[in-house]
């Protein structure tokens, strides 16, 4: 007797996209090199389960409406006492919310949010710990290291998801963790754990107990060697909120940054310091990317960035020094690298100072990255003081971009940036024009600029 031919998919790691036939060019996204084979399952009564939660929708039945008919409500937040976590998370966990956390290897997850667990049953919140790669004794020894109290902690060392849904339903939580997603599988799927089918079903499968009982689920997910989150695109495209976990092994600092909330703003950052007894939030993360040298020297500069709703206070440090190679070297740690190559020609274009025999190194203090454009005139100020050898004077802050025609354009929040930098003892700000404020601020002397000539000038006079 014949057996069945399996049906074939490829799927892309990247967008989720579906094609039969392999290319080296994914048809959805456009990426190369992300289509992988796998063998796609035939559907079964237990893939959606038998329980009554489990196979009703996300949401109740019912007929249309009209939107100026629905009441909005505040949604209700869980605060969990750690006041960085509930700053990403928008304000504290959302009942029936789904966040998927990824970072590198031992870079602090499992313990943030073992931290978070036991200050919750503290506070009266029933929780469930599921993990499925580290056992119950390990668990414990880490509990014991952080010096915290683990009675009332739920906890459970499975990878099957029948048996997770099942705990789930008996226990009823409302919050869980589940470390991680890409260890867990499904008893009706052939496929191995950490395969693209079974961590999109099990993550939808927990999304959808979680959404119809109300519970907060927390994805713990592995990243690759590129610092992604590892698996399927689909799955950032369930959760409802995106967190990443950025940091130095060898530095005691780490970063969470939102990439996607939908119950508050993205590109919030959250600061925490690595001790022996876990991790602690930062009250003043500024003092962490200022640096410790004492007076003002050549190729340093203060600027204030945007994380989200918070205003930080960030040094730009530049290095620049002549050359003995035919092509002189341009990097950059924590900024566009390929924007440093554009800034270098604006300065060149529009203020006459040429890099072409120059290696030039722009740094980060304190490795933060800063993606927006706001940190333009503060790379070009620190460039032109590495090159003069001149220190800019003690106690200013700069921020704006710079476009090609060599015009300072405003930066967003231009206002809560100037407020941060007067409380933190800064007495001279140099701002984009239309960023000045409409009232003066105490102790802050502000220098409003239209264009990078005026601002090398009102720097360096």
């Amino acid at each position: 007797m014949a057996t069945k031919k399996k049906k074939v998919e490829f799927v892309c790691t990247e967008c989720g996209g579906t094609t039969i036939k392999w290319a080296g060019r994914c048809p959805h996204c456009g990426e190369w090199n992300t289509l992988k084979e796998f063998v796609v399952e035939s559907g079964s009564a237990s893939r959606f389960g038998t329980d009554k939660h489990v196979r009703q929708g996300l949401v109740s039945a019912s007929e249309v409406l009209d939107l100026g008919e629905v009441q909005a409500q505040e949604v209700p937040r869980i605060i969990t006492g750690f006041d960085e976590f509930d700053r990403v998370m928008g304000g504290g966990l959302v009942p029936g919310g789904v966040a998927l956390i990824g970072g590198d290897p031992g870079i602090g997850k499992s313990t943030l949010l073992l931290q978070v667990m036991f200050k919750l049953v503290r506070s009266g919140v029933k929780a469930l710990y599921v993990s499925g790669e580290e056992s119950a004794g390990q668990i414990a020894m880490r509990a014991k290291r952080l010096g915290v109290e683990p009675n009332g902690l739920r906890l459970m060392s499975e990878i099957q998801l029948e048996k997770i849904e099942a705990a789930m339903l008996a226990e009823n939580p409302q919050f869980v963790v589940i470390d991680s997603i890409q260890t867990l599988f499904s008893d009706g799927l052939d496929s191995a754990p950490g395969s693209v089918t079974q961590v999109r079903e099990c993550s939808a499968r927990l999304t959808r107990i979680a959404k119809t009982a109300g519970i907060t689920l927390i994805f713990v997910g592995h990243v690759t060697k590129d610092g992604a989150l590892a698996g399927p695109r689909v799955l950032e495209h369930i959760v409802d909120t995106v967190l990443y976990f950025e940091g130095d092994t060898h530095s005691n600092f780490r970063l969470i940054r939102a990439f996607k909330n939908r119950f508050g703003a993205v590109n919030e950052l959250g600061v925490f310091a690595m001790t022996d007894r876990g991790l602690r939030g930062v009250s003043n993360p500024s003092a962490i990317f200022l640096s410790e040298h004492k007076g003002n020297v050549p190729g340093s500069v203060v600027m204030v960035t945007q994380e989200g709703t918070r205003p930080l206070l960030v040094e730009i440090q530049a290095l620049v020094d002549m050359t003995h190679l035919p092509s002189p070297k341009r990097l950059s740690v924590g900024l566009d690298q390929q924007r440093l190559s554009m800034l270098l020609a604006v300065l060149h274009r529009h203020a006459g100072l040429a890099c072409f025999d120059q290696d030039v190194f722009v740094n980060a203090v304190g490795g933060v990255k800063i993606t927006e454009p706001a940190a333009d005139l503060a790379v070009l100020l620190a460039i032109q003081s590495s090159m003069r050898n001149r220190a800019l004077s003690e106690g200013l802050v700069v921020f704006g971009e710079v476009g090609l025609a060599g015009e300072i354009r405003p930066a967003p929040r231009g206002q809560e940036r100037l407020k941060e930098a007067a409380k933190l003892g800064f007495a001279k700000a140099i701002i984009p024009r239309a960023n000045a404020p409409k009232q003066p601020i105490e102790g802050l002397e502000v220098i409003a600029v239209d264009r990078l000539t005026d601002a090398l000038a009102a720097a360096f006079d």
